[in-house]
Parts: structure tokens; sequence; C-alpha cells
């Protein structure tokens, strides 16, 4: 049994999804918190534009990423990860493992989205390190990997604070900022309505955000498990939208399998 040749392989450039969230396109998506590669998986096969796999509030690291990520290389879902905080080793690592698409978190200034950008791109554009064969480009084979690699990653800033909604202008502006992420339970939170993300003066937060990315022509995304939400942040301009967590998905389903044979 012979094996195929390196280029008959698929490329993973050009990134598909960073050209949609560019492009505004409407793209829906889904939350893997639960840091398995069995339910990830079946997240992919549901059709999911995208799947964000959270390595800020689940129990993720390097190692449980890999088999998700390759638990989801025949799906049509594009993986985003959300590092557990904005930190150039951290970042440099999910680079090299096979992450093109980033949710950073806790973004609140220009300079902190600009360090984030940066740590994406090789010099001299960055500061991200160099290993000459790793899973990203497909340990050394990908022959288009260097050259192209600095316009392929996907960058998405997390506004969830005070802070980050008076420098929204700023941080929108930022060169490489492909998309804005409101994080509305976050800001519900430094608004004084911990729990309430639909009280008015959270919303006005969240239309404050909508217009800072609006004037700077920059795609706005969030989460919400809420369909009625999902849909009026849609209808305000959200083209990146999360609808569901599978830990959510999980515990409701199972919770009305219980309910459905009574006591």
């Amino acid at each position: 049994m012979s094996s195929l040749p390196n280029s008959t392989l698929p490329s993973p450039l050009p990134n598909r999804f960073r050209a949609d969230v560019l492009a505004h396109k409407r793209v829906i998506g889904c939350w893997c918190s639960l840091g398995n590669a069995t339910t990830t998986e079946i997240l992919g096969l549901a059709g999911f534009d995208w799947l964000l796999l959270d390595g800020e509030h689940s129990p993720n690291d390097v190692l449980t990423f890999i088999p998700q990520l390759m638990a989801l290389q025949g799906s049509v879902s594009a993986p985003v990860v959300r590092p557990p905080a904005n930190d150039p080793v951290l970042i440099k690592r999910l680079l090299d493992i096979g992450f093109y698409n980033f949710l950073i978190p806790f973004v609140e200034s220009a300079e902190q989205a600009g360090r984030a950008v940066s740590a994406t791109r090789y010099p001299p554009a960055g500061v991200r390190g160099v290993s000459s064969a790793q899973r990203s480009n497909r340990y050394g084979t990908v022959p288009e990997y260097f050259s192209q690699i600095n316009d392929n990653i996907c960058v998405l800033v997390q506004i969830e604070s005070r802070k980050g909604v008076d420098a929204a202008d700023e941080i929108c502006a930022v060169d490489g900022v492909d998309g804005i992420f409101i994080g509305p339970n976050d800001l519900a939170a430094a608004y004084g309505h911990l729990g309430n993300p639909n009280h008015p003066e959270v919303q006005a937060q969240v239309a404050r955000i909508f217009a800072a990315a609006r004037r700077a022509g920059k795609a706005v995304g969030t989460l919400t498990p809420v369909e009625a939400d999902a849909r009026r942040y849609l209808d305000m301009g959200a083209s990146f939208v999360a609808v569901g967590v599978d830990q959510g998905l999980f515990r409701t389903a199972t919770q009305a399998l219980r309910d459905r044979f009574g006591g």
C-alpha cells in the first residue's frame, strides 16, 4: 500500500475562517468546554461554522487541545482557541500545535490588543518564536507556511470590562485585530449587574462596543445560549456568534431525559 505524497494533501492555507470574519460573513459557532475529544468530535459533526475550544474557563491545556484538533480534522467547523491569558508564551505554544484562530480574553487597551497580534506574527511583524517543524506546519511539510502564515492567523479580542469599553475605539483601530468579541456576562459583573446581561446599563455598553466596531469596520461576535439573545445580537450586526455550550447542552438534555420519567 502506497501513501499519498505530501503535495496531494489539502493545504491549511488560506484560513477560511479569517476570510469569513474579515468579510463580516455570518458564521454560527458553539463552545467546547468539556475538554474531551469525543464530545468535540460530535460537535464537529453538527456542521457549526466554528467551534471555540476554551482554555480560560475550562480544564484544557496543550495536551488536551491536540486530540480535539485531531478530532476536528474532517469537520467543516473551524477551531478557535481562547487561551487563559494574553501571554505570548502560551499563544506561541497554541500556534505551534495547530491553532490558526485566537480569541484573546480581557483586552482593555490598544497596547494589549497590539501585544496579542504581535504574539501571533513571526518577526519582523511580531515576536513569535520560530520552530521549523511543528504541528501547525504539518511538521515541515507545508512549503508556503512561513511566507503566508502571518497573514492567515485570525485574532479576535474580547472586551469584557469597564476599561475595555472605554478603550473600545482604540482597541478596534489596532491593525491585525480582525474582530471584537463581547462578553455580556462579564460586562454585567463589571457594571454591578452580575447575572443580568440584559440589564439596560449593560446593553448600553454592548451598543457602545458595536458602534466602535462599526466605525473601525471590524466584525463583532459574542456567546449566548439564549436563542432570543443570539438573534437580537445578530440583528444588531454581530457576524460571529456562538449559540451554545457543550456542557450546557449535555446538562439540559440529560435533565430533560430524567424528568420525562418522573420522580
